[in-house]
């Protein structure tokens, strides 16, 4: 019983941790004036809605840019991610833990140091102030992640009923979509989320490689940030948490609507 009322207190601290802040940034969009040490908010205000809806104007267009981008890069790092995954997992080549390594480099590099590189070899490929050149450079940054997550699938599934179906007559690509991909699903959904998220929310490197020529949410949201206006930060704020979360739902839906009938598949 003490064991459960320890886990209990550490689920309910947990929850708290993240959804206090999410309250105060939703409390903070309709916020006028909160003076410190006030615990609750002292004048309401529209002012940030009002900035984000009507006079920012080009809301919708940006939202679409960054979702667009986001969504480019979650299919793109997914895709090498699960290519590298399975290499790495069952194949041997020359130079094989050298590439392992190369896949986490992105780690060990300071952010600030890895977007100026980018931005110099962008430049000189003409990449430069393009979305395709902003979709490559958050691909960069989001694969290791992707790949980090793919690699564990991707071993744990293993290549049993992959080989079953080929013993059974199915070729190699029939055997790779209706058996191995089921099994990889939570992965490829975790690795796409993950991507996707890493990518929305990057502002330095899109402000480098798009040159302030390809607009985002991140960057549309950041000059508020920096100057200290709560109000209208934090009606980007609700806005970024909205999308985001809504692209999880749709991956979650994707998950419950696929995964359950492949997995019966197995268990007949």
């Amino acid at each position: 019983m003490g064991g459960k009322r320890v886990a209990k207190l550490f689920v309910a601290l947990h929850v708290a941790c993240v959804l206090v802040p999410l309250a105060i940034v939703v409390a903070w969009a309709f916020t006028s004036s909160w003076p410190w040490p006030e615990l609750l908010p002292q004048s309401f205000s529209d002012r940030g809605i009002v900035e984000l809806f009507v006079t920012s104007g080009d809301l919708g267009s940006v939202l679409a840019t960054s979702i667009g981008i986001s969504l480019a890069v979650a299919v793109l790092s997914t895709v090498i991610a699960a290519m590298a995954a399975r290499a790495l997992a069952f194949h041997r080549f020359f130079g094989k833990e050298l590439f392992r390594f190369s896949t986490v480099l992105p780690f060990l590099i300071p952010a600030t140091v890895f977007a100026m590189g980018v931005q110099v070899i962008f430049l000189r490929a003409g990449l430069a102030n393009t979305v395709f050149g902003v979709v490559l450079a958050h691909t960069i940054i989001a694969l290791p992640y992707a790949i980090t997550i793919m690699s564990e699938v991707t071993a744990a599934a293993g290549k049993k009923f992959e080989q079953q179906a080929r013993v059974s007559g199915a070729g190699p690509v029939r055997a790779l979509l209706e058996v191995q991909m089921p099994l990889l699903l939570p992965g490829l959904l975790s690795a796409a989320s993950l991507s996707y998220i890493t990518s929305f929310s990057q502002y330095f490197l899109t402000l480098l490689v798009g040159g302030g020529t390809v607009k985002t949410f991140a960057l549309t949201m950041f000059p508020y940030l920096a100057s200290g206006d709560r109000t209208i930060a934090s009606a980007y704020g609700v806005v970024f948490m909205v999308v985001t979360l809504g692209v999880f739902f749709l991956f979650e839906l994707l998950l419950k609507r696929f995964s359950p009938a492949k997995t019966e598949y197995f268990t007949d």
